[in-house]
């Protein structure tokens, strides 16, 4: 059987719409960064973006199982001396859900060059409205 690879041209893209609604964090990004990276694709090449845009609605009402919404924290670090700031997860989700979903994402994709443009195809908004609807997406149903 021959393999057959795809040129960049050829790669045809969609736009799928996910509800965050009562999801878990993790569960539902493992399936975004699936969709992201095109592995759900019969032509998935693992040098090319191959995946599709995903537009996630409702972060804010993302769940967190057992005890990570209090003891799980998000960590930053400044590179100066002493510059690690903490903050759990219950304050994240309450100021900034878009940056909890959008960084449980990133980290499922490579850290190289090719995983950062493929999380331009991302977007996260805290509610249900979004300004994609010329792009004409489909709901993609994850049960998380």
């Amino acid at each position: 059987m021959k393999t057959t690879m795809v040129n960049p041209n050829e790669i045809e893209r969609k736009w799928y719409v996910v509800d965050a609604e009562g999801k878990t964090l993790g569960r539902l990004a493992t399936e975004i960064a699936r969709i992201l990276r095109g592995k759900h694709k019969p032509i998935y090449t693992p040098h090319l973006d191959t995946g599709d845009h995903v537009i996630v609605l409702n972060a804010g009402k993302v769940v967190l199982t057992g005890k990570k919404l209090d003891q799980k924290l998000f960590r930053t670090h400044s590179l100066y001396p002493g510059g690690l700031k903490e903050v759990p997860y219950r304050k994240m989700l309450a100021e900034k859900p878009e940056k909890v979903v959008y960084e449980a994402v990133r980290g499922m994709i490579p850290h190289n060059r090719l995983g950062r443009q493929m999380m331009t195809k991302l977007r996260v908004y805290r509610g249900t409205e979004h300004p994609h609807e010329a792009q004409k997406p489909e709901v993609l149903d994850i049960n998380a």
